[in-house]
């Protein structure tokens, strides 16, 4: 009896994974996207996005586009590629649609999103970019700040030209965020100037972020490192103003007790490309 109850398990147990194999081998069976009429290849590509099977995906919306290149079906397929490019980690390629796409339809009902999905797409390049600087190769950290710079002008455009969209808020506030990066990486490249004594340089980078960057935090350091500049190049009135500034916006810096600050470079100095620090 235990012999023929273990058999009758057995025989379940196996039923249950030919079953499941069955299914499987149906599921993933590939569809001939070319047999498809225009919303059974769209209903195609969109359920593959929705499970997250991104290069499915893309292989449908491409297949769609090619094949059916004018229509509500192309327009919405073309912003649905870039999406899935996009999730599927090929920012190139996703810049590329989205681009095609606000070309293509600029009165479009979408194109508000197109813009803050091109935005996206950069500044998904660059998040974390501060952290990341540190082990990152001298090319990657100067293409990054790049980045930085084509995230910002793009959230900007869809803030420009769509103001009441309802991603113009996330954007306004990433291109905040983005600002501040910015302006810390010149005042990076400030505090290596005046740690290599280049002092005419650094109060001209620190300058830039002080009239650039003006609601920036990074603005205190380059109000130090404009102040310390100038006293090293004799300028004790300017140095003194600038000081007095500082105290006046900043009055818990560090530079207003120590007027050898900023000691310790060695973080900031691996941030700036062609240092010989990173």
């Amino acid at each position: 009896m235990r012999v023929t109850k273990l058999s009758a398990i057995k025989l379940t147990v196996l039923l249950a994974l030919a079953v499941t194999t069955s299914a499987c081998s149906m599921f993933h069976k590939r569809v001939n996207l070319d047999a498809l009429p225009v919303d059974k290849l769209y209903a195609n590509a969109h359920t593959s996005l929705e499970m997250a099977d991104y290069a499915a995906a893309e292989r449908a919306y491409q297949r769609l586009i090619a094949r059916f290149p004018s229509g509500p079906y192309a327009m919405q397929a073309q912003l649905d590629l870039a999406y899935a490019q996009y999730k599927d980690n090929q920012p190139d390629d996703a810049y590329s649609s989205v681009n095609r796409y606000i070309k293509n339809y600029p009165t479009s009902n979408h194109v508000d999103y197109a813009y803050y999905l091109r935005g996206l797409i950069n500044f998904d390049r660059t998040t974390g970019i501060l952290e990341r600087w540190l082990g990152r190769a001298k090319s990657q950290i100067r293409r990054d700040q790049g980045y930085n710079l084509q995230a910002f002008d793009d959230f900007a455009e869809l803030s420009r030209r769509f103001p009441d969209s309802a991603y113009a808020a996330d954007a306004r506030q990433r291109m905040i965020y983005l600002r501040n990066i910015m302006a810390q990486f010149e005042v990076y490249v400030a505090a290596f100037y005046l740690h290599n004594k280049a002092y005419i340089a650094s109060a001209d980078r620190s300058q830039y972020v002080i009239e650039h960057y003006q609601q920036a935090p990074a603005v205190a350091d380059a109000l130090a490192i404009l102040a310390h500049s100038y006293a090293k190049v004799g300028q004790t009135a300017l140095s003194q103003q600038i000081r007095s500034v500082l105290a006046l916006n900043y009055p818990s810096h560090p530079y207003l007790k120590d007027p050898g600050w900023p000691h310790d470079t060695s973080v900031w100095l691996r941030a700036v490309p062609f240092s010989g620090h990173n």
